[in-house]
């Protein structure tokens, strides 16, 4: 017997008076009038195929449809002869394999495959289109196929462009993000199966902007398609480049290991980094940066792959020059993602429970001791009724881009107070992020100029940071707010921008000196130099000024003798969570005997000035330490922890 008939459990043995009984059966099919003209006009050929005995019988048409000698194809066997070996399904599978049932009416296939006319080993090739229905006997085994092929070159080419189309980008020729991400996971199941690594990576343009901004977008266009062919030409055969989102590529690097990836990823910094890319207005410099992943040593996910990717990228980029960054794992970046999305969440539930609340701290007249205004700090309430403070809070919201809620929640709970009491004056600050954000800031705006009374009776704090590393912006942002009738303070003034041409741009209400520069004045001789000449910058601008975190009589008397206009500080007033306006005339900062403010008229209290310098110097940067008070992002973290026991418990896995 035949390996077939050993397969299949058939003899391909058949009497000829057999085969003459089933050729004779079958030869009204194969010559009747009607059918001949409706499967010529339609360039199909009919066939049956009889499995007990691998006879296969065509149409008289057939040697024209598949352009070959049909008498070589009277069985099944010898037509898998034709097949190119490539194909991933053939009719012998579509029927033999089929996991369906025959219940009387046949089983229909539809399937398209290679055909050689010349045999497996010619050259031409054509596609079929096989479109058929097996019969099965009283065992459920097939035993009958009757169908018919045509040929489908054109239809199969045009398949193929359109799956093409869809799959590729227009600019550059690679694959697309989404065929991408099949294909990564197609390669991280091979690598599980056969026990090897692959590597995915994600490489951008880190100089893109600026060639836009220098050149237009056209010419960007051309660099980042240069950059594409380049790319591909040094990538190993079965490695695959896809087009990941505007100045980004994406790599799919199979049978890679670690070392490999390493090697492949320099490889591809090197072929963009050593030579210019000419372009239609002349020769352009790019740089790449790239993160990278080894699979499965880092992740088995193929969503995982891409986030650990993006987070190597984001190194790289990070770096001074191009760079490739392999993903590692780190314990302290998971903490940190953790307790991120813990963050989040209880930013979230806070903004939604109402639990965030306004505290207020006193800003005191320097001359007289009346309070003037107080600054609208944020606070948290935990479920056990204890305030909070939300300080840390802020780098972290603005670090995982929750800030502007939080900006808008205290601008809305402060319009509230204002509108309570209707002797309050309120200072609320906003962050770098809403401030130059044009969309968010002009709902900032909306709310604020709702009405004009409680306009005039807010101060809106910004940043120095913020104030002059976008000027233009925040130029416009300013004169807005004062022409609703807001006015603008600049916070932590003189903490390193601070120039007389960055002053004399804004046109600002008030400054705050940043709170490293009004404590132990009576000690250093150095602290007292700069508060004296940002005072004075103030006053050559009349701008009114503010000294935050005054804790002592000592610095309280030193800055009223410097000339300050305002001070504020724990020394001064605490901050509460209570309204301090029990009546509608604010109540002013008594000078009493048990006043620490008597220390402003104490004759014992020295208070060394330094000398004026004959000319008003340009401060741009002063080289003193962050204070305890002026939270870091990790500061952050870690007051966070002990906030978040606090709070009602949200559990949340690390993005």
């Amino acid at each position: 017997m035949t390996n077939l008939e050993q397969e299949q459990g058939f003899s391909l043995e058949q009497p000829k008076a057999d085969i003459a009984t089933s050729n004779a059966a079958w030869q009204p099919f194969v010559t009747g009038p009607d059918i001949e003209l409706s499967v010529n006009a339609a360039a199909i050929a009919a066939y049956r195929w009889d499995i007990a005995t691998d006879t296969l019988i065509w149409s008289q048409n057939a040697s024209e449809v598949l352009d070959c000698n049909t008498a070589e194809l009277n069985t099944g066997k010898s037509f898998s002869t034709f097949l190119d070996s490539e194909n991933m399904t053939s009719r012998f599978d579509a029927v033999m394999n089929s996991k369906a049932r025959d219940q009387g009416k046949g089983v229909p296939f539809h399937i398209e495959y290679q055909f050689k006319p010349d045999g497996r080993t010619g050259i031409r090739t054509m596609w079929l289109e096989d479109t058929g229905r097996w019969h099965a006997e009283e065992d459920g085994r097939p035993c009958r196929v009757h169908g018919t092929v045509r040929r489908a070159d054109a239809r199969h080419q045009q398949d193929q462009t359109l799956n093409f189309v869809g799959a590729s980008d227009a600019l550059t020729g690679a694959i697309t993000r989404a065929r991408m991400t099949d294909l990564l996971s197609e390669s991280i199941a091979n690598s599980l199966r056969e026990h090897s690594s692959c590597g995915f990576a994600i490489a951008a343009i880190a100089n893109l902007g600026v060639i836009n901004e220098a050149y237009g977008f056209d010419i960007a266009d051309e660099v980042i398609a240069q950059i594409a062919r380049r790319l591909k030409q040094v990538m190993r055969s079965g490695d695959v480049i896809a087009r990941y989102s505007g100045s980004k590529f994406g790599f799919v690097l199979n049978n890679c290991t670690p070392h490999d990836l390493e090697k492949a990823g320099e490889r591809l910094l090197t072929v963009v980094r050593d030579n210019v890319i000419e372009t239609s207005k002349g020769p352009v410099w790019a740089i790449l940066s790239l993160g990278a992943v080894s699979i499965p040593e880092s992740t088995q996910d193929t969503a995982a792959a891409i986030a650990q990717a993006e987070e190597a990228l984001n190194e790289a980029r990070s770096r001074p020059a191009d760079a490739c960054v392999i993903y590692r794992h780190s314990e302290a970046r998971h903490i940190k993602q953790t307790l991120n999305a813990r963050c989040a969440n209880e930013i979230v539930h806070c903004l939604k429970e109402g639990t965030f609340k306004l505290a207020f701290q006193p800003v005191i007249d320097a001359k007289n001791g009346n309070v003037i205004m107080h600054e609208a700090l944020l606070r948290m309430i935990d479920q056990t009724g204890e305030i909070i403070p939300a300080g840390h809070l802020i780098p972290i919201a603005e670090h995982i881009g929750l800030i502007r809620l939080i900006d808008r929640c205290v601008v809305q709970m402060a319009v509230t107070t204002l509108h309570t009491y209707p002797d309050a004056t309120l200072s609320v600050n906003i962050s770098i992020i809403s401030a130059t954000d044009e969309r968010w800031n002009r709902q900032l705006l909306d709310l604020l100029s709702a009405d004009s009374a409680i306009a005039k009776r807010i101060v809106v704090e910004i940043t120095e940071s913020v104030a002059f590393s976008n000027e233009d912006v925040t130029r416009e942002f300013i004169a807005q707010l004062q022409a609703i009738g807001c006015r603008v303070a600049v916070d932590d003034f003189g903490a390193g921008y601070t120039s007389f041409r960055n002053v004399r741009g804004l046109n600002i209400d008030m400054i705050k000196l940043d709170g490293t520069f009004c404590r132990n004045l009576k000690e250093s001789a150095e602290a007292r130099f700069y508060a004296k000449c940002l005072i004075d910058l103030g006053k050559h601008f009349n701008m009114k000024t503010i000294a935050e975190w005054v804790e002592s009589p000592e610095d309280a008397a030193v800055l009223r003798e410097l000339g300050i206009d305002y001070l504020q500080g724990h020394f001064l007033g605490e901050v509460s969570i209570e309204a301090p306006w029990q009546t509608k005339t604010s109540p002013s900062f008594a000078l009493t005997d048990a006043s620490p403010a008597d220390a402003w008229n104490d004759p014992a209290i020295e208070v060394p000035v330094a000398e004026t310098p004959a000319t008003e110097p340009i401060i741009e940067s002063a080289p003193t330490p962050k204070p305890e008070a002026d939270y870091s992002f990790e500061d952050g973290l870690s007051k966070l922890r002990a906030t978040l026991a606090l709070l009602e418990s949200t559990p949340a896995e690390a993005a």
